[in-house]
């Protein structure tokens, strides 16, 4: 059983050529997450962010990245996710299992282009990943306003 690993995070503008250990660092500029892998291979992780790559939602507190990490092109092929600043360790996968992963995010980025969509905007993707304050939530009484409305 690998041990739980706990990053942090740092929003950013340009990535530092040394990265720390267990630090993740999230360019919204540049719509890109980078770590040192968390199996302490030391190698650099570069996650894109867009609807075709990963997603990085920021809670106020803590980041995730979605879909999992798969260092395929590595020598660890270390695999896993990083869901509120935590490390969850994924199953290695097998050559075909990674090959099959690969045909299936080609296939996804396909169609998603294929159906007329666009690159998001620089903005947009920057406004998805910024540490801004989340918007606060109606209360019970203006959502029972609304709906008698």
């Amino acid at each position: 059983m690998r041990p739980e690993i706990l990053l942090a995070h740092e929003f950013v503008e340009c990535v530092p050529e040394e990265l720390k250990d267990r630090t993740l660092y999230i360019s919204t500029k540049y719509a890109t997450a980078v770590h040192k892998c968390c199996c302490g291979c030391g190698r650099e992780v570069v996650t894109p962010l867009s609807p075709t790559a990963w997603e990085l939602t920021f809670n106020g507190k803590t980041v995730s990245l979605y879909p999992s990490i798969g260092s395929w092109s590595l020598p660890c092929q270390s695999h896993y996710f990083i869901r509120e600043n935590r490390v969850v360790w994924a199953p290695r996968w097998s050559k075909d299992q990674i090959a099959k992963g690969r045909e299936l995010e080609a296939r996804a980025r396909g169609e998603y282009f294929a159906a007329g969509r666009t690159p998001p905007r620089q903005e947009e993707v920057i406004s998805a990943a910024s540490p801004a304050t989340p918007k606060p939530r109606d209360s019970l009484w203006k959502k029972v306003k609304k709906w008698l409305s």
